[in-house]
């Protein structure tokens, strides 16, 4: 079977008597025996290879070294320069199909991955444990535990405190996060173990985080986004007295990088659904003379401030939707409010697209695009959209 080109998901499109076959753990150009292990009817099944018979010059041995599969990196097995042409083929054909937009973007690495082969990144590790009391990440595609001697992915104080290779009687999850500063926390089925204070440093200042609030997870991602958000912001003129928002704002990073590039007396408010969150971002943002922030679904935010007619003139709103985008209800009414400067942030291509395009018939313009490999070894990347009036 050959193999045709990268599909979003993290999978390879091949076709087989009229179907779409999508299959994983292959790559453009190869031709492959493979097993169908899911066929629903309709256009399309799902397999997987059981022999490359021409393989690309871009494969590599995968970088778990274990039979089985483990999960978390469906790229593993493409070199590092070739899963960001991929990821550039995603976005491209993303943008074209949902927000016909003609454009070529280029996924750029984040500092020291080509020197570590995409390696060694994760500040936050996630495992699993089974009946036996053994702890790893599922296997691709079930919720069978693989029992793995490294953590090839993780930031290598995570992989020294060892907690992968011991044995955890009555135990279902575990979770740990590395802190640029140093400090390692994990939680055993929610109960808290580590650094009770956990504190990280971007954008020019230092963050409180609750235990569970969201993080990037790439050791270099907080910085290298709020570095590009602030240069958006520089580039259309950024007014910090304004009415300006941070929206999804999680524990305040794109505001706190605004503050320390334009100063203190930044007006500015924080929208967060999630309740610790929003209360790390009151004491992060304390000595930001004009910043709020306010514990509130996106959706119910933006319905509220709609009601009050448009923003004041040049005003920027700054997005972090979940991998779901932000959706038709919030873009309506971003719209309705009409911001001068808009900046999307987003970690799924198709669901940014989905969203650029009623933003763009809506007379929205793209003043720049960048993004970034900020998950090597998987499909998932960010993508920064400055849009303006």
């Amino acid at each position: 079977m050959q193999i045709e080109k990268v599909a979003h998901g993290g999978i390879f499109v091949a076709r087989h008597e009229g179907r779409v076959v999508f299959v994983s753990h292959v790559l453009p150009d190869e031709i492959a025996k493979v097993r169908v292990f899911e066929d629903k009817g309709g256009s399309f099944c799902r397999a997987e290879p059981v022999e490359i018979v021409q393989a690309s010059p871009d494969r590599v041995p995968h970088i778990w070294k274990n039979a089985e599969l483990a999960g978390g990196a469906e790229f593993g097995h493409i070199k590092l320069s070739r899963q960001r042409e991929l990821k550039a083929d995603v976005l491209q054909e993303g943008l074209a199909r949902f927000a016909g937009i003609d454009l070529r973007v280029e996924v750029r690495s984040a500092p020291g991955d080509d020197e570590a082969n995409g390696l060694g990144y994760r500040t936050r590790v996630q495992l699993h444990v089974d009946e036996n009391g053994d702890a790893g990440p599922y296997k691709e595609r079930s919720h069978d535990v693989v029992r793995v001697k490294k953590l090839p992915l993780a930031v290598a104080d995570i992989e020294e405190l060892g907690l992968h290779t011991k044995n955890w009687q009555d135990v279902k999850k575990i979770e740990i996060a590395y802190s640029s500063t140093g400090q390692i926390q994990w939680t055993i089925d929610k109960k808290l173990k580590g650094e009770e204070k956990f504190i990280e440093r971007a954008g020019g200042r230092t963050f409180r985080l609750s235990a569970g609030a969201f993080w990037q997870v790439h050791k270099e991602a907080a910085n290298l986004l709020a570095a590009e958000v602030v240069a958006m912001a520089k580039a259309q003129n950024f007014d910090s007295q304004a009415q300006n928002y941070d929206l999804y704002g999680g524990v305040g990073l794109f505001s706190g990088a605004l503050a320390s590039a334009f100063g203190l007396d930044l007006k500015i408010t924080t929208v967060e659904a999630a309740k610790n969150a929003a209360e790390d971002a009151r004491r992060n943002l304390v000595d930001i003379k004009g910043a709020k922030s306010i514990a509130l679904p996106t959706e119910r935010f933006l319905d509220e401030l709609a009601s009050h007619g448009k923003l004041k003139a040049k005003s920027t709103v700054i997005i972090d939707p979940p991998r779901a985008g932000a959706g038709k209800h919030v873009i309506e009414r971003l719209l309705e409010l009409s911001p001068a400067h808009l900046i999307y942030v987003a970690c799924d291509p198709i669901a940014l697209s989905r969203d650029l395009k009623p933003l763009t018939e809506a007379g929205y313009k793209i003043a720049k695009i960048a993004s970034y490999d900020l998950f090597p070894h998987t499909h998932h990347f960010e993508t920064i959209v400055s849009l303006v009036k």
